[in-house]
């Protein structure tokens, strides 16, 4: 018997569940864990937003779990309430965590969203992002959300530039650099090595991570980066990690004032570069790049990575270091049982896109 159970809490979830988020998290996918959401919910995406965490259950036992979240504050009667993926601007992925044996079907996938959409009061729209395309959820999420009675709608959320390291060491990656970035980098290190006193440390510990905490504010400050939007979710993902043992924290000193700062994460055998920045003033000595071949060098030969991540976005300069490129994308979905989901998935899709999709969503009413 298949049963869909719905979770206010993080806390509340059943320990099948969270045993569920650790095999995920165990697969590599650091966005997925108990931890990572628990730390989002409560320092960012919980300021504005209430968890919704669909479980689906057969004879008991949990195979999948969508955490979703909505805005808490919403007051519109123009306009019906959104489920939307638990994540934000500080999540690099999202994905549905599923069991691996026994492995839920396309039709187990089609009852959970199947329930989504006939609650009441009425959700109007889905909106799940970033989604993996290599790991194939976004087909058939979407699949689901037909078979549902929805509209949908894909959307490009940004590339992800990664690395593959197929058992090199740091010297035989730092060869297949580009000519260009080789001799940057030799240069600008020889150049401040000799008119400056230049440190490199490496911050993994709590109690490392006390002192370690002002500098890398204070070098984020002196960057050309707008203000942390939430500077309390940076601190509490650094210490969650640091307790973890997955902080990589690596900062550069220049005659003893930190200079440049990023914030990686080595998860299971990936290297997660999830924050740089630099002092501007130091530009010249392309001290962000001197930082990061250090953080390769540590990741590389002394973490042992097999994979290394850039996460979010497609600089330019993330080419020079990445071998690959990968895709993020997001699903809209549009509940047609809401009269003011048609109207905004007339908006977003066109007149005639809209009307197959409602032709195929009133096939799926009638039955």
């Amino acid at each position: 018997m298949r049963a869909v159970r719905v979770f206010m809490q993080l806390d509340s979830l059943p320990e099948a569940y969270r045993t569920l988020m650790s095999e995920a998290e165990s697969a590599s996918n650091f966005f997925s864990s108990y931890a990572w959401l628990q730390t989002l919910h409560a320092h960012s995406l919980g300021a504005e937003h209430s968890l919704r965490l669909y479980g689906l259950e057969k004879n008991g036992q949990p195979l999948l779990l969508l955490p979703l979240c909505f805005n808490s504050h919403q007051r519109s009667v123009f306009q019906a309430p959104a489920l939307l993926a638990a994540s934000n601007y500080y999540s690099s992925l999202f994905s549905l965590i599923r069991a691996s044996e026994p492995a839920a079907t396309q039709d187990e996938l089609n009852f959970l969203l199947h329930h989504i959409a006939q609650e009441v009061p009425r959700w109007g729209s889905l909106d799940l992002h970033p989604l993996a395309l290599e790991a194939r959820q976004l087909p058939t999420m979407e699949i689901a959300c037909r078979a549902a009675g929805m509209a949908v709608q894909r959307y490009f959320c940004f590339g992800n530039w990664y690395l593959k390291l197929n058992g090199r060491s740091f010297p035989e990656y730092f060869e297949s650099l580009p000519s260009r970035l080789k001799n940057t980098l030799k240069k600008k290190q020889k150049q401040a090595s000799k008119n400056h006193n230049l440190q490199f440390k490496l911050v993994q510990t709590p109690a490392q991570l006390v002192t370690a905490q002002a500098a890398y504010e204070q070098v984020y400050r002196a960057s050309w980066k707008p203000s942390e939007a939430q500077p309390e979710f940076i601190a509490a993902l650094m210490l969650l990690c640091a307790q973890q043992g997955s902080l990589r924290l690596g900062l550069a000193y220049l005659d003893g004032q930190p200079v440049a700062a990023q914030l990686w994460i080595v998860h299971q055998a990936s290297a997660l570069i999830y924050k740089l920045a630099y002092d501007e003033r130091h530009a010249q000595l392309s001290i962000g790049s001197l930082l990061t071949c250090h953080m390769m060098q540590q990741v590389i030969d002394v973490d042992r990575v097999s994979e290394v991540d850039y996460l979010t976005g497609d600089d330019a300069y993330k080419q020079d270091w990445m071998s690959d490129r990968r895709e993020r994308w997001g699903l809209r979905a549009y509940n047609l049982r809401s009269p003011a989901s048609v109207l905004a998935a007339a908006w977003h899709l066109g007149r005639q896109q809209l009307k197959r999709q409602l032709q195929r969503a009133a096939a799926i009413f009638k039955t």
